[in-house]
Formats: C-alpha cells, structure tokens, sequence
C-alpha cells in the first residue's frame, strides 16, 4: 500500500507529523461547559517528534496558563503499522536518520537509533496504554505519557512492550494491574474513539491544538511553533486572559516537572540557551542534579 504522506516523516518547516488521508471531514468542536475559559484538544501521539518538539511551550503554557487554559490529550494513530513505502521511509531502520535530524532541529534531545535496535511496530500499543491510564487518574496519565517518551526517544527503548509501559506506569504512580486490565479493554475503546473524533474534527497530523471558548469560537495551531503562537491564539478566543507568574528557581521548577531538557528549562527560566546549559551542569558539578546523556543531548533531573 502507497500514501501520499509518511507518518513518520516529520516535516521540520510545518513542525508536522502528518497521517495518511483518511477520507477526514472537517467538523465543529462541541464542548460542555467548563470551569476554565479556554479548552484545548490536544492530538499527538507517543512516538511523534515533532510532540516532542513542543514539550517546552506546552509546558510553559501550563504554568503561566494553569488558571485560563484546560488541556485535554487525544491520540492520534501516528503510525498503524509499516503497510506503506512512501516518502522514502519503507522499513524502521529508515526512521533513525529522519530522528537525528528533527532532534537538532528542535533542539531536543532525541536518539533515533533505537529504529536500528529495537524498532517499533506501532505507535497504537502506547497510544491505548494512555488512554488505560486517563482512566485512573489524568495528570498520572500525563506522567506517564512522558515517561514512555522518555524511553523512546532518549533510552532507545520498544515501547510498544508490555515490560516498558508497566514501568513507565509505575514510575508515574498508576496501579500497573489495573493498567493491564483496561489496557485490554476500555482503553482500546477510549483510543477508537480518539480516532473517531479526530477524523471528525480533520485532524491529520501532530501536534493539532484545538483552542476554544464558551461560546463556540475556535483558533488551531497546527504542528510545532513559538510559544507566541499559542499565546495568540488564546488572545484571539479571551482578550482579557493574562499570563500567570511562577517561580523560574531551578528548584521550583524541578519540583513541578521532575525532568528537563536544556531547551525545557531555557523556556521555562527564561534563560537564554547557553546560559542555561551552563546552569544546568553547575547544578550538576554541585551534585543537585543528575543528568541522562543521549548522543544528541541530555536530560536533567534531581538528585
């Protein structure tokens, strides 16, 4: 089977991860009433880099938006299986290059070598783990959502294994047990669903940020883009929102997201970059961090 579009080649210039058409129909968002201003559908799914690519802004978003933005995760279907030849990516080992390539670009820490040692067959595995997981707890879900990124893209692991999911459950503080069994049923459900809407609202490529307000109005920002974008797009929908301070101490912000990227916590400390890097390994040469070395960049963490 040929497509038109490679799931797993991401385009940089878009900031896109883009799924083969599907025959998608473009359709309004309803949404019940909610507590906050602004909700947002966000589509991704596990393995998608150019996700990756946001964590920082998105992360930011949360702090500085934490009383005005609502986000909800759905996952999208990145990657069904390997039944296609397009773009010049037919088999996992040509995943590794294009992952190389997108990790400098973005300037995240990404290893695509694990497309040479243990590839992927799906990106449905972890997508279903997910939505098992929304259903113990969300912001455990989010956790471990991250978690399993972490393991794909900087320790080189298959997560589509069972053995990698319930330790990435456990480490976000799920009951791995419980993960199992709604692994193997209700979160099927729950990301058939995802599929459903997604199809419904035109989604075709990750990350799809869907803002909205109380009233029905809309502002999508597709694929990877400056934080002022998101920012804009909020302006648009509540002119009256106003960012929300936070402590940028090393240690504050450690304490909210237990692990940081050197462009994470440039973003997050509004630091430049450089200095930033320099920070984070004082920080480490003090012995208050540790730090994940990858061959194309590190992550950060509390000792």
């Amino acid at each position: 089977m040929t497509n038109q579009s490679n799931p797993l080649l991401c385009d940089v210039e878009t900031g896109m991860c883009e799924v083969p058409d599907t025959n998608a129909t473009t359709g309004s968002l309803h949404t019940a009433a909610i507590d906050k201003p602004i909700k947002v559908i966000y589509y991704t799914d596990p393995i998608c880099s150019s996700c990756w690519g946001i964590e920082p802004q998105l992360r930011r978003l949360k702090l500085e938006y934490a009383n005005t933005v609502e986000i909800t995760y759905h996952m999208g279907g990145l990657l069904p299986d390997w039944s296609y030849n397009s773009g010049g990516i037919s088999k996992p080992s040509d995943v590794a290059h294009h992952w190389d390539e997108v990790s400098a670009y973005y300037d995240m820490p990404i290893d695509g070598d694990v497309w040479l040692e243990d590839p992927l067959s799906s990106s449905y595995p972890p997508s279903i783990a997910f939505k098992a997981a929304s259903l113990q707890d969300e912001a455990k879900a989010i956790k471990f959502l991250r978690v399993l990124r972490e393991m794909v893209f900087l320790q080189k692991k298959n997560i589509t294994k069972w053995e990698h999911i319930a330790a990435a459950a456990e480490q976000a503080g799920l009951d791995v047990a419980q993960l199992k069994i709604d692994y193997e049923g209700k979160g099927k459900e729950l990301f058939e669903a995802d599929l459903l809407q997604g199809r419904r609202l035109g989604v075709r490529g990750f990350p799809t940020m869907i803002f909205s307000n109380g009233v029905g109005q809309q502002q999508v920002v597709y694929g990877s883009k400056p934080y002022s974008a998101y920012e804009a797009a909020i302006a648009q929908l509540y002119p009256q929102r106003k960012a929300g301070s936070y402590s940028k101490n090393w240690k504050d912000l450690f304490a909210v997201y237990a692990t940081l990227t050197v462009r994470e916590y440039a973003e997050l400390s509004g630091t430049p970059r450089a200095d930033a890097e320099k920070a984070l390994q004082a920080l480490e040469q003090q012995g208050l961090l540790n730090r994940l070395t990858t061959k194309n960049g590190s992550l950060w963490m509390l000792k």
